[in-house]
């Protein structure tokens, strides 16, 4: 049995339980195995074992994957997303989860309007205030959302954190109760939404996501093992 194999076991067998500790049902959640900086030959193994939904970081590297894999696979965009990069998007990816600003879904709705297809989108929230990453703020997403939900070729679906670097995976906690109460909170204050994702957890923290009521989780290195960047 392989590492890949091996770790999917585990992780398969945590999120069961986080469900069961929530009264949830396995299948409200969905593994995304974050392949960024990872080759080829690891997601054929995970393809192997039975995933299909992979999230990458970088446009660029997204491209030279998905034109090595011809297969049908759920590909997401989970990283910062610049404006200029977007124009690939439409077609590649079934979800963008980093949508961060109102001019980023006005030039996501420009090319899908070009394509004539619609896109799932999350907003992500910089819900721990941390200046190092993107996100709207949460005093800034009644106002975001009011706007973002008149654009008609995306397709709002949810919400979607980082949670801040913490040395137990309970710290997280507070973050991910705040995002599913902004959920909530938002399609009870803005009629045309009817948002039913929430993208947060990620190897450290995925099981008090779950608890916490994340419906994707992504999750890399609990999978592949340790990124070496170059």
């Amino acid at each position: 049995m392989s590492n890949i194999s091996e770790n999917l076991e585990r992780i398969s067998e945590r999120i069961s339980a986080a469900c069961e500790r929530a009264g949830r049902k396995r299948e409200s959640v969905e593994l995304i195995a974050v392949s960024k900086t990872k080759p080829v030959s690891d997601i054929r193994e995970a393809m192997r074992l039975g995933i299909s939904c992979f999230g990458e970081n970088r446009v660029q590297e997204l491209r030279q994957k998905t034109a090595e894999i011809p297969e049908k696979l759920h590909w997401h965009m989970i990283g910062v997303l610049q404006k200029n990069k977007v124009k690939y998007l439409p077609g590649m990816v079934e979800m963008i989860h980093s949508v961060d600003s109102l001019g980023l879904a006005q030039e996501i709705e420009k090319e899908c309007k070009k394509h004539g297809i619609s896109m799932d989108v999350l907003c992500e929230v910089n819900v721990g205030r941390e200046e190092s990453k993107g996100g709207v703020l949460p005093e800034e997403l009644p106002g975001f959302l009011s706007e973002a939900v008149k654009l008609p070729h995306l397709c709002i679906r949810g919400l979607m954190t980082v949670a801040p670097i913490a040395s137990e995976a309970e710290e997280s906690r507070p973050i991910f109760r705040s995002l599913r109460e902004l959920l909530e909170s938002m399609n009870r204050e803005i009629p045309a939404l009817s948002m039913d994702q929430l993208s947060m957890g990620m190897s450290g923290d995925f099981e008090v996501a779950i608890e916490e009521g994340a419906t994707l989780v992504r999750i890399g290195s609990a999978i592949f093992g340790d990124r070496h960047y170059s």
